[in-house]
């Protein structure tokens, strides 16, 4: 279970969707409502997700019919996500990696095979 706010869940799983071409540039999302009752949230809490891919130009919204992924969207928040792991996810790894004596070049190696 992740200690996340659920809109950030939310948010990640969007971009996921994006980056993975579910949602193509140009693309409408699924209502908030809709997209709330897919994932079992609250709707409230959808639209703080959408709200925050609104902010962040991410997404854009055509007034009576819905929001659109931004062109440059994919791009974006594939650098977004790069950032943020190296950054925030990786030391822990890398830190972790050393504790148990996990050599990269022999995670790569297995990884491999």
């Amino acid at each position: 279970m992740s200690h996340r706010p659920v809109y950030l869940q939310l948010r990640d799983r969007i971009a996921a969707g994006i980056i993975a071409g579910k949602w193509p540039e140009g693309a409408a999302l699924p209502s908030v409502r809709a997209f709330a009752a897919e994932c079992g949230a609250n709707p409230l809490t959808v639209a703080k997700a959408y709200q925050q891919f609104q902010d962040d130009g991410l997404v854009e919204v055509r007034r009576g019919i819905g929001m659109y992924v931004a062109a440059g969207a994919v791009s974006r928040l594939i650098a977004q996500g790069r950032r943020s792991f190296l950054v925030e996810e990786w030391p822990a790894i890398r830190e972790k990696m050393n504790r148990l004596g996990i050599n990269p070049r022999e995670l790569l190696a297995e990884a491999d095979s």
